[in-house]
């Protein structure tokens, strides 16, 4: 077992600390709570129910299916098959308040061989769960947050031991700390106040400016700067969802991905009015473009990103992109989403936005969200309403 009983329960005690400062709204006893987990999260999954049970909540517990399973499913099923949405479903995710996902693959590379356009079916077949959860999360009815466990398929892709990843995932959460919930408290305090300092600030627009990336996105109208919520464990990134139709420049993702089952490797993006007209990838590039043409926001930016190598512990490639999303190192990291938006980024009450206001505003609309990471030295200058500019991000810290 990669953990030891102690840091079972600190993980457990962390994964509920983050579920419930996600929340809008104070959890209430027999709170219903989805629980999916990957069959090797196991022991995670034990402590978690039991702490979970004790604190009075309704526990569903869902295991999600292994790598044979899946790949069974994408080769031998129909379109029909592919775009079947379980009406229990709709009812589960509209009746749940809290949804936690232990994330232990067993392969990153069995979907390989799949067919893109099959997988792109089935995301945009659960697009209508993820439109509910984002309703109830907006009125504070709901909310999520994940973690990863060890496992050897993890550690082999990040080229280390179980026991190496295992210690880095620890370091990261802070599964060493007798009071791990006490130090996150402390980083949601000072992340606390880089975001107000950053939202005092008048931006019109953001340029990121690397060795190989130099674009620049519209900040947006009624936007904020979010981050450090709970959702996701660890998480140390601030981020907002921009005003996507005016993004322009290129962007470089030079740490790798896995997803669906493909490596990526060296993306670059170029963008014209807000969407993607040239891509290239040093590995995998084929899937991109596949990828990118799933729905036409898939091409748009949904999340524009930055981490503090000050919060962060996580130094390496960690073949995760929870992990990767939130590398520190020496120069931190920024990271685009190409993809749907983030409503929590409005800078007003979530649940008042429609379909047509969200349209209005420019948050993107799609069945994707995927994240591609920059960890090059770079600089982030802001431009402000009414002329001026400030650096916001330099040697991988914030700078207000």
């Amino acid at each position: 077992m990669p953990f030891t009983r102690p840091q079972l329960e600190r993980y457990a005690d962390v994964l509920i600390w983050g579920l419930t400062v996600a929340r809008k709204k104070p959890f209430k006893p027999y709170d219903l709570i989805l629980v999916r987990y990957d069959l090797e999260a196991l022991p995670l999954l034990e402590t978690l129910y039991a702490r979970l049970i004790a604190q009075r909540r309704n526990v569903v517990v869902r295991a999600m299916p292994g790598p044979s399973m899946e790949k069974s499913f994408f080769s031998l099923s129909d379109a029909a098959q592919r775009r079947f949405l379980a009406p229990f479903d709709m009812d589960l995710y509209a009746r749940i308040s809290g949804n936690i996902y232990l994330h232990a693959p067993s392969s990153l590379t069995h979907l390989k061989s799949i067919d893109t356009q099959r997988i792109n079916e089935f995301t945009i077949s659960r697009k209508p769960l993820r439109d509910i959860a984002n309703t109830r999360e907006d009125a504070g009815a709901f909310t999520w947050t994940l973690c990863t466990y060890p496992t050897r398929a993890l550690a082999d892709q990040a080229q280390l031991s179980l026991r190496e990843y295992a210690a880095q995932v620890a370091k990261a959460c802070f599964l060493g700390d007798r009071d791990p919930v006490g130090r996150w408290n402390r980083i949601y305090a000072d992340v606390n106040g880089i975001k107000k300092r950053l939202n005092a600030l008048p931006i019109e627009s953001v340029t990121v400016e690397s060795a190989s990336c130099d674009l620049t996105i519209r900040f947006g109208e009624k936007r904020r700067f979010i981050g450090v919520s709970g959702r996701n464990i660890p998480s140390f990134e601030i981020f907002t969802s921009p005003d996507w139709r005016e993004a322009r420049g290129v962007y470089f993702a030079d740490q790798a991905s896995f997803r669906n089952g493909n490596y990526v490797e060296g993306v670059r993006l170029e963008f014209q009015k807000g969407r993607v007209v040239r891509v290239s990838a040093k590995k995998g590039g084929a899937f991109v473009k596949k990828t990118l043409s799933m729905d036409r926001g898939a091409s748009q930016i949904g999340e524009f990103s930055l981490t503090d190598r000050r919060f962060s512990k996580i130094d390496r490639f960690m073949a995760d992109t929870l992990f990767d999303e939130n590398f520190g190192g020496r120069h931190g990291n920024c990271h685009i989403a190409l993809g749907s938006s983030y409503a929590d980024a409005f800078a007003g009450d979530p649940a008042t936005l429609t379909k047509s206001s969200k349209a209005s505003l420019g948050f993107n609309d799609s069945a994707l969200h995927w994240d591609l990471v920059n960890t090059e030295k770079k600089r982030v200058t802001a431009a402000l309403r009414g002329g001026g500019k400030t650096v916001i991000y330099e040697n991988g810290m914030f700078a207000v």
